[in-house]
């Protein structure tokens, strides 16, 4: 496999030159996390191990692990905690998501989950033929109702998941998980620019939570000169 070694904030990520790469929704789904501490942290579908490990170095005490299928990225996200000097806290464990329910039948101790899942249904799009990128971006291997079910097994009572999606599934999203008692309290859109749609939703989810949402201010990636915004900015580091 061919790497490149890129920087993100104030880590580096080694990933695919021609697989799966890591986007902006990677650093607007760390961010949208919010608790003030946390100690255990699973990440779904974890790829190259980019969002687990912005979030372990947010929480500096937390234990993070990732959850991942791919051969390849499991081996990335093992040669990432190392470079990022997180081995004493994080572990990349390679698996199925739809067999956790069946491993964590009970409440786990995991306080908080993030994915950043694949969003495009198999027939919906074009499908990449490099299939790492496939898998990362179509449903394949993992669909959403077996995503939030994972979830559901990992987390302890009132645990939180955060995921970040495609506002066309947006009340999919939301029905599924309050069918599996994950109840939506943050909502936050994402936006290119103060005149463009919503193309990307941040989603807040408590287990067990009562019902009540909050809709969050957008969030505007780009003024209108094609700058980032002072926000953003602020994301970036």
């Amino acid at each position: 496999m061919e790497v490149t070694l890129d920087s993100i904030r104030d880590i580096k990520i080694y990933q695919s030159k021609t697989g799966y790469r890591f986007s902006v929704d990677s650093l607007l789904l760390s961010d949208f996390v919010n608790l003030k501490t946390v100690r255990n942290i699973a990440d779904l579908g974890s790829g190259s191990g980019v969002v687990g490990i912005l979030i372990a170095k947010k929480y500096p005490k937390a234990k993070v692990d990732l959850f991942e299928l791919q051969t390849g990225l499991v081996d990335l996200s093992e040669k990432n905690i190392c470079i990022n000097n997180l081995k004493d806290r994080m572990q990349a464990l390679q698996c199925d998501i739809r067999t956790l329910p069946a491993l964590y039948p009970g409440l786990s101790e995991y306080e908080l989950a993030v994915s950043n899942p694949p969003f495009r249904k198999p027939k919906s799009g074009k499908l990449n033929v490099e299939e790492e990128r496939a898998i990362a971006r179509h449903e394949l291997r993992l669909s959403l109702s077996e995503l939030v079910a994972a979830a559901y097994s990992l987390l302890k009572a009132k645990g939180r998941f955060c995921i970040i999606y495609h506002p066309c599934r947006l009340s999919e999203l939301i029905e599924t998980l309050k069918k599996k008692n994950l109840e939506p309290k943050r909502l936050r859109f994402v936006h290119s620019t103060r005149l463009s749609e919503a193309k990307m939703a941040l989603v807040e989810a408590v287990k067990g939570g009562r019902t009540g949402l909050k809709v969050e201010n957008p969030l505007f990636l780009y003024n209108e000169d094609g700058s980032y915004t002072e926000e953003m900015l602020e994301i970036y580091g």
